[in-house]
């Protein structure tokens, strides 16, 4: 019994032991810009980098084996107790390394960084150390990067909510041109590297400083939507080029990755070919022209800013990052129903960006659709193709049943919030954005012009859950609750 315990945890404490290493990595850029900035940041750095390598290191020597093969029950554990651990690590240096900040502040921020949520409750950016700002940069770009490959190499293996349909969509060309998972996803960290680094230049030369546009680089790809500033990407209204430049690479980040590495490898045309992208970039490009157009009949201002702030807006929610230029719940309730709406949607599928993702929205229309005709003519025939592709009933299932428990987790982390004291809208928009990873809420405590810092801490716990339900696709997390998951 023994032996079969030791066979079953070494796998994932092996895994463990990795992450925890993976934190004393990202732990340096932060200690290198601590030499001016006192020495209980250093210390709180230095220590922790220390202290995640003694961990990684001890766990390694006493749990990893020679064969190394998981099983989709131990597939699950590791993902989520890597998702937590990686939260641990990130709050452990905020925690010692900011005066005054509570545990339960630093895990929120931490958790709220690594599932690039966006939700702060720090205030006082403009001066805090740099040291601070770039670990909340690193720990959302890690998590993009992070979710890109369990989103595409894991959960479609783990038949999560429908996500197997675009395993298939990669291995059709992969298994030609790319033979080994391990290619791919080099392939896809290349990409991502890439695109970081690119976009981090095109702040730079838009007027950002260079350390701005190296952390805002990070939580533009990653959409996760961290800023160094209290006004949040409001700091450069006065520069629109960079809002556009910051609106391209948030839209970029939300696109399925896998789709990047087919352009590349097999058809320049993937990315205009596949359904779920050009579903996207229709629907985004319709409601940013709508939106502007009332905007301008409304408003006084001229058209350009409007476009800018509106498509920059609109993108940062859709996408779930989160930055915001403009608070705009002050530009009518029709917005604030809109950017309720889009905070559901999400980005696409295998990308950085969170909510239910859009091919589910697609998929639902088609059956919907084809729902209607046979209403009409009941014996007709009409299959449901999406993409190209007939949806069979196990995955017509899946969808159903995850946006079944993603409706219900919204519901019952917003009934438990308004159990602290929080009021209907807080509650429900603070429940979405967590679930869904946008970051700022609606109303006037947590909205895009407020943060999460005045929460109570069972609030900020209960946050942190949907965070992470929501991240990992929900029936991952939900999954190892159940009885049967722990039969052998």
């Amino acid at each position: 019994m023994k032996q079969n315990t030791m066979s079953f945890l070494s796998p994932i404490l092996t895994i463990i032991a990795f992450v925890c290493i993976l934190g004393t990595v990202i732990c340096i850029p932060s200690l290198c810009l601590t030499m001016d900035e006192g020495r209980r940041t250093t210390l709180s750095f230095l220590f922790s980098g220390l202290g995640f390598a003694v961990a990684g290191v001890l766990l390694l020597f006493v749990f990893r084996s020679k064969r190394f093969e998981v099983s989709s029950q131990q597939l699950y554990l590791i993902t989520v107790l890597s998702w937590n651990a990686l939260a641990v690590i990130g709050a452990i240096p905020l925690y010692f390394g900011i005066h005054g900040l509570s545990f339960t502040d630093a895990f929120f921020e931490s958790m709220s960084g690594i599932t690039t949520t966006g939700s702060t409750i720090l205030t006082g950016l403009d001066a805090m150390p740099h040291s601070i700002l770039l670990w909340r940069g690193v720990l959302q770009w890690v998590g993009g990067i992070g979710i890109v490959v369990i989103g595409i190499a894991i959960l479609p293996y783990l038949r999560v909510g429908g996500m197997r349909m675009f395993s298939t969509e990669s291995s059709d060309w992969s298994d030609k041109t790319l033979p080994h998972a391990q290619t791919f996803i080099q392939n896809i960290g290349l990409i991502y590297f890439t695109l970081s680094a690119l976009v981090c230049f095109l702040y730079w030369l838009a007027g950002m400083n260079f350390f701005d546009a190296v952390v805002h680089a990070m939580s533009t790809l990653s959409t996760g939507g961290y800023s160094n500033h209290d006004a949040s990407m409001g700091y450069y209204n006065g520069h629109p080029s960079i809002l556009w430049i910051s609106s391209v690479f948030m839209l970029l980040g939300s696109l399925p990755f896998s789709v990047f590495v087919a352009s590349i490898h097999v058809k320049w045309d993937a990315l205009l070919r596949d359904s779920q992208v050009r579903g996207f970039i229709i629907f985004i490009t319709v409601l940013i022209l709508l939106f502007s157009i009332e905007r301008a009949f409304n408003s006084d201002q001229n058209f350009f800013h409007i476009l800018t702030h509106v498509t920059f807006n609109v993108i940062s929610v859709i996408s779930t990052t989160g930055y915001a230029s403009d608070d705009y719940t002050l530009w009518g309730p029709y917005a604030i129903i809109i950017f309720f709406y889009i905070m559901f949607i999400g980005g696409c599928s295998g990308s950085t960006a969170g909510g239910m993702k859009f091919f589910r929205f697609q998929v639902a229309f088609v059956l919907l659709r084809n729902q209607l005709h046979l209403m009409r003519h009941p014996s007709a025939v009409y299959p449901s193709k999406y993409n190209g592709r007939v949806l069979s009933d196990d995955i017509v299932r899946s969808i159903v049943a995850f946006s079944f428990y993603y409706a219900f987790t919204i519901a019952g982390i917003a009934l438990f919030l308004s159990l602290t004291g929080l009021d209907f809208v807080t509650s429900l928009s603070a429940s979405l954005t967590a679930v869904s990873n946008v970051g700022p809420g609606l109303g006037k405590v947590i909205g895009p012009a407020g943060n999460f810092s005045s929460l109570s801490d069972a609030a900020k716990w209960i946050l942190c859950v949907g965070m992470l339900i929501g991240r990992l696709e929900i029936m991952t997390v939900l999954v190892i609750f159940t009885r049967t998951f722990w039969k052998i």
